[in-house]
């Protein structure tokens, strides 16, 4: 019986040995057949970054290239892929950390293949609040006969809060420019902070109350 057995094993054998490569190799056509990649700049996110601290430079996207079916390559779209770096072990100062694939996230049916750059680096530093003045932009004139009696803002002070290198920097906040050409009474304005060219400085209340207090000339 095992006689019979191991004839028939053994007949043919280069046979079966050739038939099986071959459908081995059409398996692995069939598979790649219609395979594609592209390589796409996917935006760099952070968690768990220390209560304390702050992200002041770092580069804002990365190279992600991908493989899959290339049907569902051309249905990719940017918001599908995210690049998410762990933060909650980083220290104050300049940081260097690797980029692996398990910070892509791509749909199920994709493949992360290469990222450039591997590693990143970022500048992270200490996260400081102060408060200061707030300094009303008055442009133009009263009417002719007018003249500006006072100028109050409530609040007077303000809170801002940043990173140090930027929050040090900043003495006073300015509001948006109030036109007062020509009015010839009292002016209350609820005026815009104008934090432009003030980089990742914040403030928890966006508008001010500024009175304009006007008075005929006797």
């Amino acid at each position: 019986m095992k006689s019979k057995f191991y004839k028939l094993i053994t007949r043919n054998l280069w046979l079966k040995v050739t038939s099986l490569v071959l459908a081995v190799m059409l398996w692995f056509f069939v598979v790649s057949k219609g395979r594609s990649v592209v390589v796409m700049d996917v935006p760099i996110g952070f968690k768990d970054i220390p209560a304390n601290l702050e992200v002041v430079d770092s580069p804002k996207t990365i190279g992600v290239t991908i493989e899959g079916q290339e049907r569902l390559l051309k249905k990719l779209r940017q918001e599908d892929i995210r690049a998410i770096i762990d933060l909650s072990n980083v220290k104050k100062g300049k940081t260097f950390l690797s980029v692996a694939p398990d910070n892509i996230t791509v749909p199920r049916t994709l493949t992360v293949n290469e990222i450039s750059p591997q590693t990143i680096n970022l500048m992270i530093e200490e996260k400081v609040t102060k408060h200061v003045q707030i300094k009303p932009i008055i442009i133009g004139s009263p009417l002719q006969g007018f003249l500006i009696k006072g100028i109050e803002v409530e609040p007077k002070m303000i809170e801002i809060k940043g990173p140090e290198s930027a929050i040090e920097k900043v003495y006073f906040i300015r509001t948006e420019p109030i036109d007062i050409t020509g009015i010839t009474s009292t002016l209350q304005y609820r005026a815009y902070l104008n934090l432009n060219n003030k980089n990742n400085v914040r403030v928890d209340i966006p508008e001010v109350d500024v009175k304009i207090t006007i008075e005929k000339v006797r």
